[in-house]
């Protein structure tokens, strides 16, 4: 965790930091709602999302089990792509 800490505040990374809204909040709760057979919980909810908020779906993980299934966006049709 402290490396990926480190790179998400370092000037020169790709990666960027994303408040959280309430309305992630609120679509969190319907992905998780869509997806329940996975059990994904409030953190990787809200981080499918903010992705999908952002049309971002490029997302640093090592949790294949809960993002490889998931889907975004409106109609739950958006992959997310894990890159470790």
């Amino acid at each position: 965790m402290r490396q990926l800490v480190e790179e998400l505040f370092d000037p020169t990374t790709t990666l960027a930091f994303e408040p959280v809204t309430e309305d992630d909040l609120l679509r969190a709760m319907e992905i998780d709602q869509k997806f329940h057979e996975l059990a994904i919980g409030l953190v990787d909810g809200v981080v499918a999302a903010v992705a999908e908020r952002l049309r971002v779906y490029r997302i640093p993980t090592i949790d294949h089990d809960d993002f490889g299934p998931l889907r975004v966006g409106q109609r739950f049709t958006q992959r997310l792509e894990i890159v470790p």
